[in-house]
C-alpha cells in the first residue's frame, strides 16, 4: 500500500493517538501545534514537527498544503480554531480535510465550510462500548452506517454440526455471514458448505435489533 502524505493539526491525545498510529502504517506525518511542549512531547516520535497557530493563515501557506493527501484537524476544545483551520485549509486547496467534532451542530457547521469528513472520536467510541457491553456475546462492533454494522458473535447450540445452507442466516436470521474465526484463524467468506463448530465465533453484517435476536440465544 502506498504510504501517504498527512498533516495532523493540533496535539491533544486524539491528535497524538492518531499522529502515532498513522506513522505506524508507514504514512509520512507531519505534525504541528502552537503549544510548544506538546510539541516537545512528539518530536522524538514525530521528528517533521513545528510550532505555529495554523489560525495564521501565513502558517499554513508555509507547511505546503498541497504536499498533502489528508489534513486532519483534530483541536478539541478550541472549536472556533477548528472552523477558521478547516475554511483556511479549503481555501489554500487542500485536497482532502477532516476534522473533529463533538457536537453534532459542530458537525454542520464543519461541513458547511468545507470539511471533507467530520469525524466523532468520542461518541464513536461511546457507541461501540455502549453496544459492546449490553450484551454477554458480543466480542467486537465495527459500525457501518445509521442502521447496519458487523459483530463478532459466538455460534447458536442449534446452529453446531450443520452447515450455513442448512441454518440458512438470511432467510431465517436477516443477517449476512462474513467470515467464521476459530480461534486464531480467520475463514473469510466460508463457503455455502462450512460445518459450524461449537468454539466457532462469527463475523456478522446485521441490523443491532437482529443480532441482539441471536446473542439473547447463545
Amino acid at each position: 500500500m502506498k504510504s501517504k502524505s498527512v498533516l495532523i493539526i493540533g496535539m491533544g491525545r486524539f491528535g497524538r493517538h492518531l499522529a502515532l498510529r498513522m506513522l505506524d502504517l508507514g504514512n509520512d506525518v507531519m505534525i504541528i501545534d502552537k503549544d510548544a511542549s506538546l510539541i516537545d512531547m512528539m518530536s522524538t516520535k514525530c521528528p517533521d514537527a513545528s510550532i505555529g497557530d495554523c489560525t495564521n493563515e501565513n502558517v499554513l501557506k508555509a507547511l505546503g498544503i498541497h504536499a498533502f493527501d489528508i489534513c486532519f484537524v483534530t483541536i478539541g476544545e478550541d472549536f472556533q480554531s477548528s472552523l477558521v483551520i478547516t475554511s483556511l485549509l479549503k481555501a489554500l486547496g487542500a485536497k482532502c480535510v477532516v476534522a473533529k467534532a463533538n457536537q453534532d451542530i459542530q458537525a454542520d457547521l464543519l461541513r458547511k465550510i468545507g470539511a471533507d469528513e467530520v469525524i466523532y472520536p468520542e461518541k464513536e467510541i461511546a457507541e461501540k462500548v455502549a453496544i459492546r457491553y449490553n450484551s454477554d456475546n458480543i466480542f467486537d462492533f465495527i459500525p457501518l452506517t445509521s442502521e447496519f454494522s458487523i459483530y463478532e458473535v459466538p455460534v447458536l447450540k442449534e446452529w453446531i454440526g450443520k452447515t450455513i445452507v442448512e441454518v440458512n442466516v438470511r432467510k431465517n436470521y436477516n443477517i449476512s455471514i462474513v467470515a467464521i474465526k476459530s480461534g486464531t484463524t480467520l475463514n473469510p467468506v466460508p463457503s455455502p458448505s462450512y460445518v459450524f463448530n461449537r468454539d466457532d465465533h462469527i463475523v456478522i453484517i446485521g441490523q443491532a435489533s437482529d443480532v441482539f435476536k441471536i446473542t439473547s440465544k447463545a
